[in-house]
This record gives C-alpha cells, structure tokens and sequence, in this order.
C-alpha cells in the first residue's frame, strides 16, 4: 500500500476515528483529519486551541455556537449540497447528535480570530458544474467550495467535496501546488473504486480511503465506470504562501484552452 494511502476498509467505529495528524505518526500536512461518529443523544464538543471544521455527512446534527442552536441533517453526499461548521481558536461550540451521526473533522494550527459560521447549501461559497461541455465531457464534475480565502480571510484551512461522476475524471487537467491536501473518498456502490494520481505513482482508491498530497505532486482523479465518487477535500495554508488556484502542469495546460485542438474520430464518407 502506497505510504500516502490510509485503507479502512472494516469502517470506522463510535467516537474519534484520527485518520491523519495526532496520534498517526503522520503530521506532514498540518492538518489533523479524521471521522467523527455520534450515536445519537450523544455530544461533543470542539477544540477552542484550533482551527476547526466538522463537515456533515450522514445524519442529524445540533449545532451549538455564539448563542444559535441550529439544527441540520444530510441523507446524500451526492445529492446534497454540504453542511459545515468552522471555527477558530478561543471559539466554544457543541455538536448534538439527534439521530446516529457522522462527520469530517479537521484541525490545524491558527493564530487568527474569526467568527464561527455553519455553513449550509445556501451559504457555500460555490457549488460549480467544472467543465461542463468540454473535452466531451470528460472532465465534467461537481465542485463543492465550502470555504477558501474569499469568503475566510483569516483561516489557515481550505473546504470542499467534488462529485466525481462515473467513469470521468476530475483536479484535471493535472496540476499541483506546494499547500497540502488531503483527500477522503465515498462511492455510490460499496463495490466502487477510481484511481488517484500522486505524482508518478497511481493508486487505486476505495471506500473510506484517504490520501495525502503533498511535494508538489499532480493529483488528478478518475472514477471506474458505473461508480460515482465523492470525495473531501481540505487544504492547509502556508505562512506567507496561501492557496488561490492551482498550478496546471505545462505539458497539459493547453487542455484549459476553449476549444482545445483533441483528436476525434473521423467521420466515414
């Protein structure tokens, strides 16, 4: 199993699931991600030391911060635009699980003061159909930016999911960039599978999995036929260098043209 790829095949169980950062002997991103599981009646509450973002996945949640108590739930990460609540340090805020409950959960280090929003479907900073109608539709996917620099100044994290749709590519055409990132994927069929690009090396990607992309490797996606596939993304910021847009490797950033110049089958006569 390639070094950047964390398999949990068997599920996760109740509780804290640490999947990268604290307690992994893998701290290289900054970034400590994992998945949090509620049973319902059950509550948690956040780490005021940190920058923190718990991204709802399946269930319903009862979210509690600055004096709101706001109630929010999810039944389809393909169909469903996201919920997210993100804080900073000195925050204090508590999750109720009001039915069995699961979310992304990811800290890093943060200075910064800003106020604690729950994002909703309406609140996103954008929900993109990416190039819809180019390249045959090859590429064409779903990117869910919950937050980034335009609409959180002050953080030192990045959010979003994309939908992948079967068969299709998606961070294509390829590029990089020196943040780190990181990557948890779901499928539409438990059977489901798509290959992820870590540089030179290439690696099958299922269910539960997550991958760390880091030095500066090219990270395109492809689903298998027949399976959608989600996944989450989180970016961590670097001092003096934040994330704004990727660096599209040259020898592929013509594919960006509007009418790039592809191949097709000839027609017969």
């Amino acid at each position: 199993m390639h070094e950047r790829l964390s398999r949990h095949p068997a599920g996760f169980d109740w509780g804290w699931n640490p999947i990268t950062g604290a307690g992994t002997g893998r701290t290289e991103t900054g970034i400590d991600f994992g998945i949090l599981r509620l049973r319902a009646g059950e509550k948690h509450t956040g780490d005021d030391g940190c920058e923190e973002a718990f991204l709802l996945m399946d269930g319903t949640a009862r979210f509690r911060f600055d004096g709101q108590d706001v109630t929010c739930w999810r039944t389809s990460l393909f169909d469903e635009d996201p919920h997210a609540l993100h804080h900073g340090p000195g925050a204090m805020i508590s999750i109720r699980a009001e039915t069995d409950l699961e979310l992304v959960v990811c800290r890093t280090a943060c200075n910064n003061e800003f106020p604690t929003i729950l994002f909703d479907p309406a609140t996103i900073l954008e929900s993109e159909h990416r190039d819809k109608g180019r390249l045959d539709d090859a590429s064409y996917r779903i990117v869910r930016t919950i937050f980034d620099k335009r609409n959180r100044g002050d953080a030192n994290l990045v959010l979003g999911e994309v939908i992948n749709f079967p068969g299709r590519w998606s961070s294509y055409p390829p590029h990089h960039h020196p943040q780190p990132e990181i990557y948890h994927y779901r499928f539409t069929d438990p059977r489901g599978y798509g290959h992820a690009e870590l540089g030179e090396d290439v690696v099958r990607v299922r269910a539960l999995d997550t991958v760390e992309i880091l030095d500066l490797n090219d990270h395109s996606q492809v689903a298998a036929p027949g399976y959608g596939m989600y996944y989450v993304w989180v970016i961590r910021h670097l001092r003096g260098r934040p994330y704004t847009v990727p660096e599209f490797t040259a020898a592929h950033a013509w594919l960006r043209e509007p009418e790039p110049a592809c191949w097709r089958p000839k027609e017969k006569t």
